[in-house]
């Protein structure tokens, strides 16, 4: 085995460990959501992201599907950590969590309020785990699949299906937000596989 050889080899080793490190951590993160976990999970994503785009050849083809399997874990389970941990740093507990995984929002009146007595609120973005999921699987699907396009068919979807509940000033900001730190987790994922397996 010659140097370049055995630099591609140990390219790849690190490729796959970053992408195996970077999986545990992020599935472990969203099973126990803890912040804490989050970040080494993202070093090992950018580590992956580095020698993937640094190695002299792809990874070998046998290798392809592993490395695919590794970054669509860490896309779609380190997604909702990392939009969780977006949404704690920029908006803290501002909204109350409802029943249903979304948050509790004023209800819209024309009746002046009565002292003493609780403003009427409703449940919005609710489902916003499982819809984060499909978002990320779509959004790193496409882009391990060479189809970046697709990109904008998943955000298109998402904004179109949630576009009723933005009214309120708390849902769009935490819709923005949720979306934009999950997709950016999803994407980065995926663009280690892309470039790794390019």
């Amino acid at each position: 085995m010659n140097l370049v050889e055995a630099m591609s080899a140990l390219g790849w080793a690190v490729i796959i460990a970053a992408l195996a490190g970077a999986g545990v951590l992020s599935v472990l993160a969203y099973l126990r959501p803890r912040p804490i976990l989050l970040w080494p999970a993202a070093g090992a994503v950018v580590v992956s992201i580095v020698a993937a785009a640094t190695a002299p050849d792809p990874v070998p083809t046998v290798a392809a599907p592993l490395v695919a399997l590794l970054g669509m874990v860490v896309a779609v389970f380190g997604g909702s950590p990392a939009a969780a941990t977006a949404l704690q740093l920029a908006m803290g507990s501002s909204a109350p969590p409802g029943a249903h995984g979304g948050i509790l929002v004023a209800v819209k009146s024309d009746q002046p309020a009565v002292a003493g007595v609780a403003a009427p609120r409703r449940e919005v973005l609710r489902g916003g785990l499982t819809i984060g999921v499909l978002e990320r699987l779509g959004a790193a699907g496409s882009i391990i699949a060479g189809f970046p396009e697709g990109l904008a068919i998943v955000v298109a979807v998402k904004g179109v299906g949630r576009f009723t509940e933005l009214e309120a000033p708390e849902a769009r900001e935490r819709f923005i937000i949720g979306t934009f730190a999950s997709l950016i987790w999803a994407c980065a994922a995926a663009l280690a596989v892309h470039l790794a397996t390019r």
